[in-house]
C-alpha cells in the first residue's frame, strides 16, 4: 500500500514538475516571438472555415515563411503596403481533422499566378505588392483553402535550432557544392550537419540542373531529418536540450496573435501519435518552367487542375488517397 501511495506521489510531483516547465517554456516562446497583429485579408476575399469533424475538430493549414527581408522588416509589408520584400520560401502545412498525419506542402517561389488586384505574377511577389495579407489572400485563392496561421521564419532559425539539437543527421540525396555559402561542399550520404552547414544546405540552388526544384526537395528532406531528432527520447526527455530548442527558435519567428503558446502546446497535444514517418512531404503541383508572357523572367508554370484535386482532397479529408493515388509517399 504505501509502496503505491509513493509510487503514486512521484508521478504527481512528476506531472507538477513537468507542468511548471511547461509553463516556462510558454512563457519564453510568448515573450520571445514576435506578434502580427494585421495578417489576414477582408472577410468577403477567404476561402470559409473548415468544418469541424464529429469530435469537434476541424482541419488546420499553417502558412511557414521563410523571408529574405532585402532591407525591409516583416512589420513593414503587415500593412499592406507595397515593399521591397519577397518570401523567400513557403510551405504550407495541412493538419487533418483527424491528426494523424501532417502534409507539409511546399510552394515554388517562381510559380506564375493571378495575384489579386495585381495580374499575373510570380506568387513570391504578392508580399513585395500588397504585404502579408495578399500574401496570404494569393496563397488561398491558389489552394482555396483557409489558412489558420502564418509563421514567418528568419534563416538564421535554421541555423541556431540545428545547433541548440546538436545537430542534425541529414541524408544528403547527391554531392554538390553550395555556391551561395562559400562553396560549401555536401557529399552523397548521411551526414550530422551543424547550423551553419543546414543553411548552406537549404538555401543553395545554382547548384542543381532543375535548380529550385531540388532546393525545395533539400529542405523537405531536412525538415524531415529535424523532425526526426526532436522526436528522439534523448531530445524530449532533456530539459535543458528543450530549453534551448524554445529559446532559440522563439527569437526567429514572426507568428499571427492567434499562434501563442496555448494554441502550439493545445495543437502538440492532439499529435502526439504522430511520428515523423507519419509526416508527407510534397511540391505543390506545377507544369514545368518556361517563360513569362513578356519573355523577361523565368517561371515555374502554374497546374491549376492538379492543384484543384489536391485541393479537393484537402477539403474532403482524402488526403491519404490523394497522396496514394499520386505516388507521393516519398515526395515528388
Amino acid at each position: 500500500m504505501y509502496v503505491l501511495l509513493s509510487a503514486l506521489l512521484v508521478v504527481v510531483l512528476a506531472a507538477v514538475a513537468a507542468l511548471i516547465y511547461l509553463g516556462t517554456l510558454s512563457r519564453s516562446f510568448d515573450t520571445q516571438t514576435k506578434k502580427l497583429e494585421t495578417v489576414f485579408p477582408s472577410e468577403s476575399a477567404r476561402p470559409p472555415a473548415a468544418s469541424p469533424a464529429a469530435d469537434g475538430k476541424a482541419a488546420l493549414n499553417i502558412l511557414l515563411v521563410g523571408s529574405d527581408s532585402r532591407d525591409a522588416t516583416i512589420f513593414q509589408a503587415e500593412s499592406g503596403t507595397p515593399s521591397n520584400q519577397r518570401s523567400d520560401t513557403m510551405m504550407v502545412v495541412h493538419v487533418p481533422a483527424d491528426r494523424k498525419n501532417v502534409y507539409v506542402i511546399s510552394i515554388m517561389r517562381d510559380l506564375w499566378v493571378p495575384i489579386p488586384g495585381h495580374g499575373s505574377a510570380k506568387i513570391n511577389a504578392a508580399l513585395a505588392f500588397g504585404g502579408v495579407p495578399l500574401m496570404v489572400q494569393t496563397i488561398e485563392s491558389v489552394l482555396g483553402q483557409r489558412l489558420d496561421h502564418v509563421v514567418f521564419m528568419d534563416f538564421e532559425g535554421f541555423k541556431s535550432l540545428t545547433d541548440a539539437v546538436g545537430g542534425v543527421p541529414v541524408t544528403v540525396p547527391k554531392a554538390f557544392t553550395a555556391q551561395q555559402s562559400g562553396n560549401t561542399r555536401f557529399e552523397a550520404g548521411t551526414q550530422t550537419m551543424n547550423g551553419t552547414q543546414a543553411l548552406a544546405f537549404v538555401r543553395e540552388r545554382y547548384a542543381f540542373p532543375d535548380g529550385d526544384y531540388q532546393r525545395v526537395r533539400n529542405q523537405q528532406i531536412f525538415l524531415k531529418a529535424l523532425v526526426t531528432k526532436l522526436a528522439t527520447p534523448q531530445t524530449l526527455a532533456n530539459p535543458v536540450t528543450l530549453a534551448n530548442v524554445v529559446n532559440e527558435l522563439s527569437s526567429y519567428l514572426t507568428v499571427d496573435s492567434g499562434f501563442n503558446s496555448g494554441a502550439v502546446v493545445s495543437l502538440g497535444l492532439e499529435l502526439g501519435k504522430v511520428r515523423p514517418g507519419d509526416i508527407v512531404t510534397f511540391t505543390l503541383p506545377t507544369n514545368g518552367t518556361g517563360w513569362s508572357p513578356d519573355s523577361q523572367q523565368s517561371i515555374v508554370l502554374f497546374n491549376q487542375p492538379a492543384t484543384s484535386g489536391l485541393a479537393d482532397a484537402m477539403a474532403k479529408g482524402t488526403m491519404p488517397q490523394y497522396v496514394a493515388d499520386n505516388k507521393l509517399q516519398n515526395g515528388n
